[in-house]
This record gives C-alpha cells, structure tokens and sequence, in this order.
C-alpha cells in the first residue's frame, strides 16, 4: 500500500469517527432537551420511593428476567442470539438518576424509560407493541415493505416511521441521526449494533424465537412493557390469552388424537418440527399428533419426501403455510404431492387467510403474541365438534 493510499484511508477513519461523535452528540442533546416533557417522568426524585407499583411476573418465558428495583429494572437476555451469552441492561425511570452499579452492571447500558421512539428489528415485536396500545412509540423497522401490522403500516404510509435496515443490514447513519430511546434486535447480532452502542444508542436483544413454546413467546409481550411503562396492560393482557390457550388445551386434551401431516417440502427437504419445537407444541396442545411428536431436541427435523411419506402420507389433514388458492397448487408445485391422503380426499389447511393484497401474512407477526387464536384455529381444524361456528384468524381450508 502506498504511503498516499494510507493516508487517505487514516483520514477517511477519522472523518467517520468524527461522524458518528457528532451524531451521537446530537441525539443526546435532543433527548437532554425534551426529557423533562416526557410523560410519566420522576418531577421530584425520592430515593426512598418505588416507581414501579406495577410489576411483571413471568410464568412461561425462560429466555429473559426482570428485577425490579426502586427506580429502575434489570433485564436479563439469557441468549441474545444463538450461542450468545447472558446480557443485562438497566432501565431508569426518567427523571431519576443513573444509578451507581458495580460488578458487570457498572458497564451495562442504560435505557431511560419509557422510551418515546422505539426502532424495531423484527415484525414480531410489532404486534405486541400493538396489543399494548404503544403504536406510536414506534419510529423506525428494518424493513417497511414486510410489514403486516394495519397500525404500524399507517405509520409507515403516513412517513411517520423510517426503514434502516435494506436489505437486512443495518445503517448506523440512518439510526444515529434518528437517535431514537432504544433499538430492539431480531434476535442476531449485526455488524452495525457495536457501532451504535458506542455512540450511545440503547441496543436490546430480542430472542423469543429462542422460547420453545408458544406462551413463552407471547410472554415476551412483557419485555416491550417494560421499555414502554405498560406492565399492568400487559399483565391483564397475556394472563387473557394464557388462560384462553390453557382452556382450548385441556378441552382438546380429552379427544381423541388426531393424524395430521405438518408442512412442505422447501429446497429438497421437508421440514418436520419435533415435539419439543414451538410448531410441534401447538399441534399436539390443538389434539393433534403425527410420528416426529415424540422426537426430541427444539430443532426441525430435516427429512425427504419418501420418509415423510411412509409415515404420514395417509393423514387426512394437511397443515401448510404456502399460499395455495387451490389444492392443485400444491401438486403443479411437487407432484409428489398428489399421492398424499389430504391431497386426495382429506383436508389442506393454509395459515394465509390474513394474507393481504401486497403478500405481506399477520400470521407471522400477530400469531407470535396470541397464541390463544392460533390454538382456536388447530382445534377448529382438528376437532371441529369442540369449536361449532369457529371463526378463524389465520387458517383458511384449501379449496379444491
């Protein structure tokens, strides 16, 4: 390398740096500014006083913790991502003081709460934002165009919210001249997030996907409630949907089981959940079962048309989540297909009924965080004579 080619690259850096240090600048004094008209803010601090009358308790969620202390919380990722390691931050009610940590909290982040914009890395947070009633938090997601939430896609529509992630990869300069409170992650780390954590953007992980079942998915409902003050909503919230979902389980787990075949070839291979997999835990709460219920291990199985066949060809419903406008779909797609019993003369169901006219499916975002409707539907599917009039949410019957 040239001695005029280092020089240029040493200068480029240290424009960037000085980039970043200024942005970063920026947005801290915008949030020094407006702070004190946040609403819900401390206005006269007693250290003796606890902030957070409304706790949340956590029941099925194994994946992150809260503990409330009297003027701010610490959550506690378990896996921030696969393979990650355990990662705390602190909440501090604004209007009180940063408080003094020791130990690995003395270098955690902090994120004043609640927060007022909110940049969002993955849809399924969406919904839960959405069932908290906190719409409007949300200023920025990773990519507007796959966005289903009706809400949040007004937003976007009105150029009230921004997109900063194309292509799935983050732009540090579109979140740092934004400066929002915090940006919660998809549940994998990106190149972009050291970055901003350094120039003081709050950066939380978000892993439900890594819970196996789906109440401790829904649960998570209790993480955005913490960045958003809204405990008690949230509290009422999904203790509704985990009593729905326990009531729909039990009366499903007095019929008789039923045989049904569970997704669809994809790049040479079918996927099969497991038993202890959040797809294979819906199935058998709804009454269902088929031959890999009984496997272990949270990962699909990854099998090929053959095996899947000679196990479970001759069940009478299909569950599928390709948006098929007819039966004969799925067999211009593999013609394999036709050989399948649900193909011939059974049933094929496709979770797209709330698919809308762009392609874009709420069953991804919605389903995440009420797992009582999709439940509603299984049953409905499996056990009919349980759910007589049943309307569905997310589950339409293939036509022939």
């Amino acid at each position: 390398m040239s001695r005029a080619l280092r020089v240029a690259l040493t200068l480029t850096t240290s424009l960037v740096t000085i980039v970043v240090a200024a942005l970063a600048g920026c947005s801290a004094e915008r949030a020094a500014i407006t702070d004190g008209a946040r609403p819900g803010c401390i206005t006269d601090f007693d250290p003796a006083a606890d902030y957070f009358p409304d706790k949340s308790t956590l029941s099925e969620a194994t994946n992150f913790r809260l503990e409330y202390h009297r003027s701010y919380q610490i959550l506690t990722v378990e896996r921030p991502y696969l393979g990650g390691q355990p990662v705390s931050y602190v909440l501090v009610r604004c209007g009180a003081p940063a408080p003094k940590l020791t130990g690995e909290l003395a270098h955690a982040q902090q994120v004043t709460v609640p927060v007022r914009s909110l940049y969002s890395g993955s849809t399924t947070h969406l919904a839960m934002i959405t069932e908290l009633g906190q719409a409007d938090v949300v200023a920025g997601v990773a990519s507007p165009p796959a966005v289903a939430d009706p809400q949040i896609r007004s937003r976007i529509d009105a150029g009230a919210i921004t997109g900063y992630a194309p292509g799935g990869q983050v732009n540090t300069e579109t979140v740092l001249q934004a400066g929002p409170d915090v940006l919660v992650t998809q549940g994998t780390e990106d190149s972009g997030y050291p970055k901003l954590r350094e120039a003081g953007i709050p950066v939380v992980a978000d892993a439900e996907w890594l819970e196996p079942t789906p109440l401790g998915r829904a649960e998570w409902i209790k993480m955005f409630a913490a960045l958003t003050g809204t405990e008690h909503q949230a509290e009422q919230t999904y203790r509704r949907i985990r009593d729905d979902y326990h009531a729909l389980s039990a009366r499903a787990a007095a019929a008789t089981p039923v045989d049904v075949l569970v997704g669809t070839m994809s790049s040479g291979n079918w996927s099969m959940p497991t038993g202890a997999s959040y797809s294979g835990r819906l199935v058998a709460d709804a009454g269902g079962t088929y031959p890999w219920l009984s496997d272990t291990g949270a990962q699909s199985r990854q099998l090929n048309f053959e095996s899947v066949y000679a196990r479970a060809g001759q069940a009478r419903l299909w569950l599928v989540t390709d948006d098929w406008k007819a039966v004969s779909d799925a067999v211009s797609q593999d013609s394999r297909y036709d050989e399948i019993a649900a193909v011939r003369g059974g049933q094929v169901w496709s979770a797209t009924k709330a698919v809308d006219q762009s392609g874009r499916n709420t069953y991804w975002e919605r389903g995440t965080v009420r797992p009582d409707l999709l439940l509603g539907d299984l049953v409905g599917i499996l056990h009919p004579e349980l759910a007589p009039g049943h309307d569905f949410a997310f589950y339409r019957e293939v036509p022939r």
